[in-house]
């Protein structure tokens, strides 16, 4: 924005300042921040069981207790149902009958260290789609499934 203010020095060019320059970068600003913005709200919600400050332990489990259907991702991706082992094909079905037999419809879910990543996420997804509501991701090693400490994921 300039104005001339009446001086002699008529052969002189006034300066001006020009905004196409300023008005291009906060376009693009507003484009990145419209493009990323969306993006921060997808979250993962998880629901962490409180940490408990007792010297006791929990009492354990009746012997009559039906024990956790505890899904195990192998390296070598084969994946075992209490240690049994059933393919992809069949997975969602028989958790899913599975399920309608448990009053507690929680399936544990556990990967070997050396498993792939997309592995685990594509049984996962295949609990998920095959009517799983409540997966527990375990977070330790699988020595023993009733002191394994579990995370629960719901979506």
């Amino acid at each position: 924005m300039a104005f001339d203010v009446g001086s002699n020095k008529k052969g002189r060019v006034s300066p001006s300042m020009n905004v196409t320059p300023l008005v291009d970068v906060v376009l693009v600003l507003l484009i990145i921040f419209m493009v990323v913005t969306p993006l921060l709200s997808k979250r993962i919600w998880m629901h962490i069981p409180p940490k408990d400050d007792q010297e006791n332990p929990p009492p354990p489990p009746p012997p009559d207790a039906l024990p956790p259907v505890v899904l195990t991702l192998g390296a070598d991706g084969k994946t075992r149902v209490n240690g049994e082992v059933i393919p992809r094909e069949e997975l969602a079905q028989r958790v899913q009958g599975m399920m309608h037999a448990r009053p507690d419809k929680v399936v544990f879910f556990d990967a070997e260290n050396k498993a792939l990543y997309g592995d685990a996420l594509a049984v996962m997804d295949l609990l998920k789609g095959g009517g799983v509501k409540d997966l527990a991701v375990l977070a330790d090693s699988l020595a023993d499934p009733q002191a394994a400490a579990a995370v629960p994921v719901q979506q």
